[in-house]
């Protein structure tokens, strides 16, 4: 089975979501930190389940830039500066149809971590 290609990519800055439309007129709209999170890059996920980051500190981040990577991804650059990996078609539409069981997995890590959503020190972002 193949996985749609998303007709549609919108930025929403000030809500700090990505929306990937499909064209059977389904709609996802991703918060950018669930994204960093869950970032294909092996900084995040490692070489393996043992070795993945948990990441902290991300409730605030946006994107600083979104691109094609040929036809089969995008390439978001993060405004922490975080711009490894590539979140192709086939990882973008798991991450938006297990977002709920995914997010709540996350919770669970990092409050089995001691960690938090929340940045550790002041942001200072470019305008």
């Amino acid at each position: 089975m193949s996985v749609p290609i998303p007709s549609r990519v919108h930025y929403h800055k000030s809500a700090r979501e990505l929306e990937l439309g499909y064209p059977n007129g389904d709609s996802y709209r991703l918060s950018i930190e669930y994204l960093r999170v869950f970032s294909p890059s092996a900084e995040v996920r490692g070489h393996g389940p043992d070795t993945a980051v948990l990441q902290v500190g991300k409730k605030d981040v946006g994107l600083a830039n979104i691109t094609q990577a040929g036809r089969y991804a995008l390439k978001l650059s993060f405004d922490d500066g975080h711009d490894s990996g590539l979140f192709s078609w086939d990882y973008l539409y798991a991450l938006a149809t297990n977002a709920e069981i995914n997010w709540a997995d996350y919770l669970k890590r990092l409050e089995a971590a001691g960690e938090s959503r929340e940045p550790k020190t002041i942001q200072f972002k470019e305008l």
